[in-house]
């Protein structure tokens, strides 16, 4: 039996993800409200309906405690989301992803919410040297994102009860198309080099980074919402599609884009390497990403093709740490 989760309350529902998974859930009937400081832009999602766009901020408790009551879910996306937007101003970082965690999970139990879904990363772990990280894994975070990442899952443990569900989810690293388009993570780095520059440079190589397509992440968060209760309660799922080395992934993109591209392999310090296993997340949930990176890259070729994102190179709303340099957030 599917929940009757309808009315859902998306904290960063305008990011990378959320301008997708929005769409996603008004066409599937729900209601969506979205909090957002909207910093990437104000028309990432068109108007609906059954959308109401809060522009705000998740550290304003006032706004949350008159905006939560009334929602079944609470979906909590927003974040300063990679190490080197956060590095920019680490208080900052640490007041967004970190002390507003927990009021926001306080005034969602009590204004009723069923269900908490929390957008953790995989980056928790850490780098590890075994084949397979399951959730069950020693965390070893680091960077203050990631530990922070960390901290709130053990936060949000503290809340679960049979009247409130928690759940967290550790995404592997999202690619492709979205209407808030991001080019700074490494499939749709890769590709936006082959395509405008015909060249791909790659640094190392043998790293492996997983990988989860912006389809494929957006499908595992409408599961959370559907699933009973009793199979996702308390529970941490790591949800990814392969792991693949960059020099693969480079491999994929240049198949993608044409057989011009030249690979030009560089060697690098950076032997960081993540491999996760997304096991646990089939077998409870029957959950398998089935969109691959080709198929993440093409619809990025795709969207070039049509001039959807235009000045790519150069345009810093595609890059996190350059409008977060410009927005000077406080």
């Amino acid at each position: 039996m599917t929940t009757s989760l309808t009315k859902v309350f998306i904290t960063g529902g305008a990011g990378y993800v959320g301008a997708v998974l929005v769409p996603k859930l008004l066409k599937e009937g729900y209601s969506v409200t979205v909090l957002d400081l909207m910093i990437y832009g104000e028309d990432v999602i068109a108007s609906h309906p059954n959308l109401k766009l809060i522009k705000g901020d998740i550290r304003d408790q006032k706004l949350l405690k008159e905006s939560i009551p009334g929602h079944d879910a609470v979906i909590h996306l927003a974040c300063i989301s990679n190490d080197p937007s956060f590095e920019l101003n680490p208080n900052l970082g640490r007041s967004i992803n970190l002390d507003a965690f927990r009021p926001l999970v306080t005034i969602s139990q009590n204004a009723g919410v069923a269900r908490f879904i929390y957008a953790s990363s995989s980056s928790v772990y850490g780098v590890k040297n075994v084949p397979n990280i399951t959730e069950d894994v020693l965390l070893e975070p680091l960077t203050d994102y990631s530990k922070f990442k960390a901290d709130c899952e053990k936060i949000l443990a503290e809340f679960q009860t049979d009247k409130f569900t928690t759940v967290t989810i550790r995404p592997a690293t999202v690619c492709g198309y979205s209407p808030r388009q991001r080019l700074d993570v490494v499939v749709n780095i890769l590709t936006n080099l082959a395509y405008h520059k015909r060249e791909i440079s790659v640094f190392g190589g043998d790293q492996l980074r997983p990988n989860i397509h912006i389809a494929d992440m957006v499908d595992a968060y409408l599961l959370l919402l559907k699933a009973p209760k009793e199979k996702i309660a308390g529970e941490i799922f790591n949800a990814g599609y392969e792991n693949h080395s960059v020099l693969e992934i480079a491999n994929m993109v240049k198949e993608v884009i044409g057989p011009d591209v030249k690979l030009v392999a560089t060697a690098s310090d950076d032997n960081r390497s993540y491999h996760i296993s997304s096991a646990k997340i089939h077998k409870v949930l029957g959950f398998k990403a089935k969109h691959s990176i080709q198929e993440a890259s093409a619809d990025l070729k795709k969207a070039f093709d049509q001039n959807l994102l235009p000045n790519s190179l150069t345009e810093k709303k595609y890059f996190n740490i350059k409008v977060m340099q410009d927005v000077n957030l406080k």
